[in-house]
């Protein structure tokens, strides 16, 4: 272990920048020196994995740094944390002794009971909107804990891969983070589930080797043909399914392997958005595709950012194949999600603070209505809807997308289009048919709320509409309408 792994990972760093990554590195190191894991390795492997991991997401050198020192002074004798913290201010500066305390604070998730886990929940999703630095320090450390889950005591494996899978694995989603997000899902699987994730490993195994050949031939038919097309591809690789995602689309799918085609699926990265969808006519004039299966994620991104073109075709000898295409920024930001956000916002500018993308409208709406729940409980429940909950995507008439859980409604919808819509709703079309506003919307619908002048909201809507942000601008309307 040596700061070079660290600092190798990043690119354009000043001669200081790199100065004070090694110092805090051989700071962080001799705070540790006498302590060990669980493993009985040297405690400082775990601050050194964090800070490799969000080098890798070419983070600012104060968050790396933080990475680093992220435990030093949690672990130091009562008396002397105080003298650490100061340390760290003094040798580091304002910025890193905030976001190493911001890590302190949300290090202790699961500890002294559900109150203390629900407040400290709260906090985490403060920390979001106030800087999200904090928060991805805290997903890259889970990250390491999960990935040496298995020298940890046997009945903690399990409490920490459920909390795994219920709160960090679909944070890191809905921040964009697909690829952390996989990998936290399937370090979880086998502690959290470990019948059904044998069970599954078993029924892949020869359908994925399968797969993997076969993708081989259709990739070099694919590649020539994009050759005498003079596109410039910049990959085009197997992408394997997650393990626990597939599981999840299993359920959905009663349990029938046949009815899933993405176990393995070709990935086509290019330069720019005009060669994806040349792409996409090539792969279309080569072969068939499955009606319906075309999802154009680049005309129409997701909420949290996520782009690219999903196609389904009848392939070589009539196999059906799934196909994704996108440029390079595009993977980038699908792998990193929020941090690759971060990083091309800040092109050209100092990476100062961790202000997070006005795209995602979610986190500014958990602020908001964090402020509103009358205890941590409420605010729990309602985040497990409202952030956690399997998402849809509907549509506005003008072809704007509305991220929603499911089992949302009109009300909900109109809701987070604007208050003023929503407390004005007399009434709702979806896909240009009239419904209640008690309907359940799916995802790919389009909704045009029906604006009524004298409308004002109505306590029924209270026992259907799904999200917090609906039912807190509703009780807030009803009080002012006394």
């Amino acid at each position: 272990m040596e700061a070079k792994d660290i600092i190798e990972k990043l690119k354009s760093r000043s001669a200081d920048e790199v100065a004070l990554i090694e110092r805090a590195f051989a700071f962080a190191q001799e705070k540790h020196e006498n302590e060990l894991r669980y493993s009985g390795e040297p405690y400082f492997i775990h601050p050194y994995a964090v800070a490799k991991t969000l080098a890798e997401m070419r983070l600012d050198t104060n968050t790396i740094i933080a990475g680093l020192l992220h435990d030093v002074c949690e672990s130091a004798p009562e008396e002397e944390k105080k003298a650490c913290e100061k340390s760290i201010v003094k040798e580091f500066g304002k910025d890193v002794a905030f976001l190493v305390e911001g890590v302190t604070k949300l290090g202790k998730l699961h500890a002294h009971g559900e109150e203390r886990y629900l407040e400290n929940m709260r906090k985490m999703f403060l920390s979001i909107a106030q800087d999200v630095r904090v928060v991805l320090i805290r997903l890259a450390d889970r990250l390491h804990n999960m990935q040496t889950l298995s020298a940890v005591p046997q009945h903690k494996q399990k409490r920490i891969a459920d909390e795994t899978l219920e709160i960090y694995a679909p944070l890191a989603g809905r921040l964009g983070m697909g690829k952390l997000r996989g990998e936290l899902e399937d370090l979880s699987f086998p502690f959290s589930h470990p019948v059904e994730y044998d069970a599954l490993i078993d029924k892949i195994k020869e359908r994925r080797e399968h797969k993997e050949v076969y993708l081989a031939k259709v990739k070099y038919k694919l590649g020539e043909e994009l050759k005498k097309a003079s596109i410039t591809v910049s990959a085009i690789d197997a992408r394997v399914k997650h393990v626990f995602s597939l599981y999840r689309k299993l359920q959905r799918h009663n349990n029938n392997l046949d009815e899933i085609y993405d176990i393995v699926a070709l990935r086509v990265i290019v330069k720019d958005i005009a060669d994806c969808y040349a792409v996409l006519g090539i792969v279309h004039k080569l072969w068939r595709p499955l009606p319906g299966k075309i999802k154009d994620y680049i005309a129409l991104p997701k909420p949290n950012g996520y782009q690219s073109i999903h196609t389904t075709v009848f392939c070589i000898n009539g196999e059906i194949t799934e196909f994704q295409i996108r440029t390079e920024k595009m993977h980038d930001e699908a792998e990193h999600g929020i941090a690759a956000h971060w990083i091309y916002e800040h092109q050209g500018k100092p990476k100062v603070g961790g202000q997070v993308s006005k795209s995602l409208k979610w986190i500014a709406q958990i602020r908001e209505w964090q402020k509103e729940s009358k205890g941590t409980k409420e605010f729990l429940e309602s985040l497990k809807i409202d952030v956690f909950k399997n998402r849809i995507f509907v549509f506005t008439p003008t072809g704007d997308v509305i991220d929603l859980p499911e089992g949302a409604t009109p009300v909900d919808f109109a809701y987070l289009v604007h208050s003023e819509i929503g407390n004005h709703c007399g009434g709702a079309k979806v896909n240009d048919k009239m419904t209640s506003l008690e309907h359940h919307l799916k995802n790919g619908d389009k909704c045009e709320i029906l604006i009524q002048k004298n409308k004002k909201p109505s306590r029924s809507w209270l026992s259907f509409v799904k999200t917090n942000y609906a039912k807190s601008k509703i009780r807030a309307s009803l009080e002012k309408n006394k």
